[in-house]
């Protein structure tokens, strides 16, 4: 199967030439394939925002190749991988560091997986510090040429790779347990909150911030939030929200990535008991 898009996603930001040497290697080998540049911006090392930005865009990504790159292990012993999803209608390229489950486990799971170890699908490297050019960039394009997955190395077993670990959120005593997934270019505030766990609460719901609070005031858009109020937006990818109009609610919290949020919960007549542990495994697993 040949494919005609490479996804990709990075760290390497834009000032130096990282990103366009990557898609000097895959013009040189694949011709005819578009490169999507999905952000550059991750953080850099972060590979849990890296991996939560591949799960909030999967299932809008082109069918094709999806190059992945947040890699602080680099040169060290973590595997180079490739993992098919989908019965092959895509490839996810990147490091076994995590970066990729999230990804892969949004879209149904793996189909197959394989190391990248063939030195033919590889570019001699003075140095082992820049794997998305010398052995990353190589492989995707090797594949959208056609290569069977199989040729760039080993077949591995895909409930052996590293998993994402993504929080979730637990009840304590009267409150929810909550934290900011991301903080997007507006300075809304993404919570790992589902709209179904404060269903319950009505339109005006406490949040807690350390020694603050505030109250969070349910809206369908932005537009209807008023002026001094924080609303609670059921955000484009169905999670909670905190959001000011024309402004960051991140700058108006003092509230970043990865900053805890305690939600207030009404009274449970049932005694509901805090949920265990604070984030979940995301397992790269095979397709059942």
């Amino acid at each position: 199967m040949r494919f005609e898009t490479v996804s990709f996603l990075s760290d390497y930001g834009t000032t130096d030439e990282f990103v366009g040497v990557v898609h000097s290697v895959i013009r040189q080998i694949a011709p005819e394939v578009r490169v999507i540049d999905l952000t550059h911006q991750v953080p850099a090392h972060d590979i849990r925002a890296g991996g939560l930005t591949l799960a909030r865009s999967a299932q809008y990504l082109a069918p094709g190749v999806v190059l992945a790159v947040v890699d602080p292990g680099v040169g060290t012993a973590r595997k180079a991988i490739a993992v098919e999803v989908g019965d092959g209608e895509s490839i996810l390229v990147g490091p076994d560091n995590g970066l990729l489950a999230p990804a892969v486990a949004m879209v149904g799971g793996a189909t197959r997986a394989v190391e990248l170890t063939a030195e033919a699908y590889r570019f001699p490297a003075p140095g082992p510090t820049f794997a998305g050019r010398d052995v990353f960039a190589p492989a995707a394009a090797h594949l959208c040429n056609g290569v069977d997955l199989t040729e760039l190395g080993p077949e591995i077993d895909p409930f052996s790779l590293t998993p994402a670990m993504i929080p979730i959120t637990r009840e304590e005593g009267d409150e929810l347990i909550a934290e900011v997934l991301w903080t997007d270019q507006f300075g809304n505030l993404q919570l790992n909150v589902d709209p179904a766990e404060i269903e319950s609460l009505g339109d005006r719901i406490e949040l807690r911030f350390g020694t603050r609070s505030r109250t969070g005031i349910r809206h369908e858009t932005y537009a209807e939030v008023a002026v001094g109020e924080i609303g609670l937006i059921v955000d484009s990818y169905g999670l909670v929200s905190l959001a000011v109009n024309r402004a960051s609610a991140a700058e108006e919290l003092v509230l970043y990535t990865g900053d805890e949020v305690r939600v207030v919960l009404s009274d449970d007549p049932d005694g509901r008991a805090p949920s265990a542990g604070t984030v979940t495994r995301v397992e790269i697993g095979a397709k059942p």
